[in-house]
């Protein structure tokens, strides 16, 4: 008899409880996806340090814009530098996960870390002394040797559920919640601090939070994957079908990057700046959601036609958000209709690691996943600038049509990968 599927909340929240005791209520229930995922040993200790480090990811930027704009009076400069880590941390990250592939998670990931903290610690020291613009952009493009620590994560799921593909979705799905909460939290702990206590308090908390939560994450050796044996596989950018969902990453990276600049631009031409935040945690908050429901539910189907699926419902939603700023212009109603467009991101972020997970040579896993990530973020630049011209040369309502027709092309872009998929 089948084992019955998740049916309470309880079950889905289960994977933030690390506590091993069980109700007595709760004793004789059968165990929900989550429960049954962190009964693995040591999962629980690599996704506590995992979550501990992922944090501040969220953090970074915000603080170092907040630190520099404060210190040096201009948001152009704070832009720039923080445009230009992001450049650079799309060409190392691919490098640093290869050299994690070929040498293991704990022997490189921990001096990576040290080395991007060290550049968090420059950047907070040459803004303080007023050191020349040019050792800003130096000390923060330091900070791109950061290990992608979420593909990492994923990266032990797939080692230690290599033979359970169900629970692998649940994995997936509960990383990409992951992810998600850590968007909503990181800026707003981030702007916390900055504002409570000094303009560095959001950059000291964040390295310390990294550097503690990098090193619990690769002490728990027992779930780190092995490293390749003999020469290296072929490279993940070469993999058959790669090349396709790498597009489609950075098509999502414009979606992503457009409909944050264009909602800050919104909620600023409505009077209110403050509430971009609190709207765009709200899409957020619909997309962490979903994506724990989504890993709930068994996967019915190939991975591949759940992920036409995704894309396409993702495509349709994104119209909402459009379509609530050129007929009401109202920014309750637009928070309201990002909530909903938000709830399709996960699951196609979710399917989309599956498929990478899947078609990256054996051995290469870490620099697969970061492809991956690496295709997000450069998409978020394109996305950000792209959506900037638009509201400034157009309008804010123009402006939610970029991340639409983003969509639109990432969904061409996976029918017709699926059209050429041999049968």
């Amino acid at each position: 008899m089948p084992e019955p599927m998740f049916t309470t909340t309880q079950d889905m929240l289960v994977a933030v409880d690390f506590s091993p005791r069980t109700s007595h209520r709760n004793r004789h229930r059968p165990h929900g996806p989550y429960r049954r995922l962190f009964a693995h040993p040591g999962t629980r200790a690599f996704t506590l340090g995992n979550l501990i480090a992922r944090l501040p990811m969220g953090m970074f930027s915000v603080s170092a814009v907040v630190m520099i704009a404060g210190t040096r009076g201009s948001y152009a400069l704070a832009g720039a530098v923080t445009a230009t880590g992001l450049a650079t941390t799309a060409l190392v990250a691919p490098w640093t996960a290869r050299l994690v592939d070929r040498y293991g998670q704990a022997r490189i990931a921990v001096p990576a870390t040290v080395l991007a903290a060290l550049g968090s610690l420059a950047l907070l020291l040459c803004v303080r002394s007023g050191a020349p613009a040019w050792t800003l952009f130096a000390s923060y493009a330091a900070t791109a040797t950061t290990p992608n620590i979420g593909g990492m994560s994923r990266a032990r799921w797939a080692h230690l559920l290599r033979d359970k593909p169900e629970s692998l979705h649940v994995a997936n799905s509960f990383e990409q919640a992951a992810d998600e909460l850590c968007f909503m939290l990181g800026p707003v702990l981030a702007a916390l601090l900055c504002g409570a206590f000094i303009p560095e308090a959001g950059t000291l908390v964040g390295v310390v939070l990294l550097v503690t939560g990098m090193v619990l994450f690769t002490a728990q050796r027992s779930t780190e994957p092995p490293v390749q044996d003999g020469p290296p596989s072929r490279a993940p950018l070469g993999a058959p079908g790669m090349p396709p969902l790498l597009a489609v990453c950075l098509a999502m990276g414009v979606v992503f990057g457009s409909m944050e600049v264009v909602t800050i631009a919104f909620a600023d031409a409505q009077g209110h700046p403050s509430a971009a935040g609190v709207v765009l945690g709200l899409q957020a908050a619909g997309s962490c959601a979903a994506g724990l429901l989504y890993g709930a539910l068994k996967p019915a189907g190939p991975a591949e036609d759940r992920y036409v699926w995704c894309v396409t419902a993702m495509t349709a939603l994104l119209i909402l958000p459009l379509l609530a700023a050129a007929l009401t212009g109202s920014l309750l109603v637009l928070a309201g209709a990002l909530l909903i467009a938000g709830m399709a991101t996960a699951p196609t972020m979710v399917t989309c690691m599956t498929l990478v997970q899947q078609r990256t040579p054996e051995g290469r896993i870490n620099e697969g996943m970061t492809l991956a990530v690496t295709g997000l973020l450069g998409g978020i630049a394109c996305g950000s600038a792209v959506g900037g011209w638009t509201v400034e040369h157009a309008s804010t309502t123009t402006g939610y049509g970029v991340p639409v027709m983003a969509a639109a092309a990432a969904l061409s872009i996976a029918l017709l990968s699926v059209t050429r998929r041999p049968s």
